[in-house]
């Protein structure tokens, strides 16, 4: 049984040429989930935030009813009695009519137990059971933006992020997540009234700032040991070089400096070019911050995830430092309060 609602939306506070948040709130998203408790909680959730929801038991016919509905995203449980539910996702991703649909999978079940087979099958995001309601309207929100945000893009910005994209798949193995940081951008700028204009720069630089760690071997960027004095410096090259890759940019010449300076600090000592104080552009200093959270806040090979607690007092030992503009750090430490309250 398929059956469509619909409601308001909590998030639309900019209105954006590229991502019409208007537009947001009609997305239209698939849950199908074979235990009608379980399948109802997701969809209740679903409506508070005001998108249309169709639900599905997970039927022999589930794959006809994404190709005919065709959402803005699929939230799918895996362990289905009819269906595989990773054998679904992997035909979801593997057809040409539903292939850019994102997709959430959701278990009670170890996330480190479906790790390999996840990224295996194509799936987008992963939640376990429990649903968290913030976790959830998160990783929507941030899937469907950039659904949209995908659909918009021009023919030269469609190869950037595909290169985006292997880049962020090489470095994903040390918990780089893209859209952690594009929820990040859109909410931290919301919060501090950018314009919509800014905002989306902000999320193109969420996808493109590491751009160009591609040219950067292997056996540099995923080295484990201690880095040398030519090894640092190769890495600091990265910068430029995504600059240079995205160049061709031409309608988000705003996106360049974000690429080109989100390494540089407040007291002078960053890079590439040694900028201090307010010559590090706005949104550049805005990013850096984020970027610097959202690294502290994943967990890595070398390290576990700081609480977020811990995260800002990390970043705040580096504002005494001089490397952080104090005024936006003590904005950014308000936000997260709001965002993440103990």
């Amino acid at each position: 049984m398929i059956e469509q609602l619909s409601g308001f939306s909590l998030f639309n506070k900019t209105k954006s040429p590229l991502v019409n948040h208007s537009q947001l709130t009609s997305a239209k998203i698939l849950v199908i989930d074979d235990r009608p408790l379980s399948r109802m909680t997701v969809v209740d959730l679903l409506q508070l935030e005001g998108y249309d929801v169709l639900e599905s038991d997970g039927n022999d016919q589930v794959f006809e009813s994404v190709i005919e509905t065709q959402p803005d995203l699929v939230l799918l449980d895996l362990m289905l009695s009819e269906v595989d539910g990773l054998a679904l996702c992997q035909q979801i991703k593997q057809d040409i009519r539903t292939q850019n649909i994102p997709i959430v999978l959701m278990t009670v079940a170890d996330r480190r137990e479906y790790q390999r087979k996840v990224r295996e099958v194509g799936a987008d995001e992963f939640l376990s059971k429990p649903i968290d309601r913030l976790e959830l309207s998160t990783r929507v929100k941030t899937l469907i933006t950039q659904k949209q945000l995908n659909e918009g893009l021009n023919q030269t910005e469609q190869v950037l992020f595909t290169i985006a994209k292997v880049v962020e798949s090489r470095s994903s193995q040390r918990g780089s997540s893209c859209a952690r940081v594009v929820s990040l951008v859109e909410a931290f700028g919301e919060y501090l009234n950018l314009p919509a204009e800014s905002i989306n720069n902000l999320v193109f630089a969420a996808h493109l700032h590491d751009i160009g760690t591609i040219a950067i071997p292997d056996a540099v960027m995923m080295k484990k040991g201690e880095l040398t004095t030519d090894e640092r410096e190769l890495i600091r090259q990265h910068v430029l070089i995504g600059e240079s890759i995205c160049q061709p940019l031409r309608n988000r010449r705003g996106v360049l400096p974000i690429i080109r300076h989100h390494h540089e600090r407040w007291d002078g000592t960053g890079y590439p070019d040694g900028l201090s104080g307010e010559q590090i552009p706005y949104l550049a200093q805005i990013f850096q911050i984020i970027d610097i959270y959202d690294a502290l806040t994943s967990d890595r090979p070398h390290k576990k995830a700081y609480s977020p607690k811990e995260a800002l007092e990390i970043v705040a030992e580096e504002t005494e430092k001089g490397w952080r503009n104090p005024e936006l750090v003590a904005e950014f430490t308000k936000f997260i309060g709001i965002l993440e309250p103990e």
